[in-house]
């Protein structure tokens, strides 16, 4: 009797249980991303040092003592700026004796000339026999030989007197003097005196795998890169901190063989350095643009997931509003951005905000991504609804 009589109560408790059940939980909203296809310059990122443009060692052109250093370690130099002062009075003095000596053959000249004169007259009117006109003039020609000896012999004193000078033979930044005043040095050492580096411009040498440039080559020779002009292709340069050297450079040359232990290829680029923030075997990035994607498609960094194969994967939105994922092949990541070769067309929606609140297969509420860093790369929030132009 009891239990008939609370029937009835405990049927309208469970009434609000019944209807509480039956509400329908709210579709989860996630931030979407509509995928466009644009024209994106293809950068290649690549390791590389700074090298200077040229280097010259600096080295005695004649033996003595240094009697004077007339430059400062790490400064600026043009070429033929005097750098080292050997003691110039051995060279003097031999430039006064060929001098004399000179003096000495041209006096001989002079007499040998008159006395060939005097005996040419007197072969003429036959007071003189021929052999001795004949013997004349070789003295004549003996003595202007001894004079273009002695002519030499006085330039080649002039130039050791020159070389006491050390000059630098080309501009640029000077290194540490590696001799001091009352040092001996000699002609044509292998030791050099100081090394002076040209630093503007200067070159940045890096490598590319060759499977890498035979890809990009075929991917040309197939049209589905377009060439760049070569007067808009811009090399750029990272520094180790990570940021981009103002001033764009130029390529200048692809090497012409491989590696065989690394399987690379050297490039070099060329790069203004007016302020010296480049220095030799400093580690650089080097951005290299090295074709046209006229199509290319870029998601955001943060849309790629992997799957439990450590493969790409999507999310996409369907059109009836579920989530299904999308396998994707990736190219290199530019600007913060994924490039997709292969899974995603124009128009595809992919989510890249709120992969919290649902799985593969829920139904979900679409929205515009609004990002403050979805701009990184030329992707921007706007994309979603605008197409590109």
């Amino acid at each position: 009797m009891m239990l008939a009589a609370m029937a009835p109560l405990l049927a309208g408790c469970n009434e609000p249980i019944a209807a509480t059940a039956a509400v329908k939980p709210p579709e989860p909203e996630v931030g979407t991303f509509t995928v466009r296809s644009q024209a994106r310059a293809i950068v290649r990122e690549l390791p590389g040092r700074i090298a200077p443009t040229r280097v010259s060692e600096v080295r005695a052109r004649v033996s003595g003592i240094v009697v004077e250093r007339l430059f400062h370690q790490g400064t600026e130099v043009k070429a033929g700026d005097p750098l080292y002062r050997i003691d110039p009075k051995p060279f003097e003095v031999e430039l006064q004796a060929s001098e004399a000596a000179l003096d000495k053959a041209e006096a001989a000249l002079d007499l040998a000339t008159q006395h060939a004169r005097r005996i040419a007259t007197l072969t003429s009117q036959r007071a003189a026999p021929e052999a001795e006109n004949e013997k004349a003039i070789a003295a004549q020609r003996q003595a202007e030989a001894e004079v273009d000896s002695r002519r030499a012999e006085v330039a080649r004193a002039k130039l050791n007197l020159d070389y006491a000078t050390i000059r630098a033979p080309i501009g640029g930044v000077v290194g540490a003097a590696l001799v001091s005043e009352g040092a001996l040095v000699v002609q044509n050492e292998t030791t050099s005196l100081a090394t002076i580096q040209q630093l503007d411009p200067i070159y940045a040498d890096f490598t590319q795998s060759v499977s890498e440039m035979n890809k990009l080559r075929r991917a040309l020779e197939a049209g589905d890169l377009d060439r760049i002009a070569p007067d808009v292709a811009k090399v750029r340069l990272v520094l180790d901190d990570g940021t981009v050297y103002p001033v764009p450079g130029k390529l200048l040359f692809s090497d012409a063989k491989v590696d065989a232990y690394t399987g690379q290829v050297t490039l070099r680029g060329q790069f203004p350095n007016p302020k010296r923030e480049l220095l030799p075997g400093m580690y650089v990035r080097v951005l290299i643009e090295q074709g046209i994607d006229s199509d290319a498609i870029a998601v955001p960094q943060q849309a790629i997931q992997r799957d439990a194969g450590g493969g790409s994967e999507v999310f996409v939105v369907k059109d009836d509003g579920r989530v299904a994922t999308q396998p994707v092949r990736t190219g290199p990541m530019q600007d913060g951005v994924w490039l997709i070769s292969e899974g995603l067309k124009e128009g595809d929606r992919i989510i890249v905000d709120g992969f919290q609140k649902f799985v593969a297969g829920d139904k979900v509420k679409p929205k515009a991504w609004i990002d403050a860093d979805a701009s990184v790369g030329g992707i921007s929030s706007q994309a979603a609804t605008q197409p590109v132009r």
